[in-house]
């Protein structure tokens, strides 16, 4: 499970590189072996950090629980924000561009 934390966590910082014409204003990152975070910035206004946890360890039930956030600059000029979970529950994504399902 220790292995699957780490793929998790560098899977992550992989996804999460910048374009090729943006300079990386921060890159932080700390990976253990029941936890990990990464924090990063751009200079065309990406930032994005995210924490992830392993949960009841050693038994038959044994998950990652990850919170996290991102934002980037649309083409339109506007800033746009996710902050997001993703658990037993699965991933559960919000923001204020995001459509909501109606009440049942």
């Amino acid at each position: 499970m220790k292995f699957i934390v780490l793929f998790a966590a560098l899977f992550a910082v992989a996804l999460a590189a910048p374009r090729p014409d943006a300079e990386v204003l921060k890159n932080e990152s700390d990976v253990g072996p029941e936890s990990y975070n990464f924090a990063y910035a751009t200079s065309d206004g990406i930032t994005a950090q995210e924490d992830g946890h392993l949960q009841n360890i050693g038994s038959e039930n044994e998950a990652i629980s990850v919170k996290g956030q991102y934002s980037y600059t649309g083409d339109d000029g506007q800033t746009y924000t996710v902050t997001y979970t993703a658990d037993e529950n699965g991933f559960q994504p919000q923001g204020a561009h995001l459509p909501v399902a109606p009440e049942a």
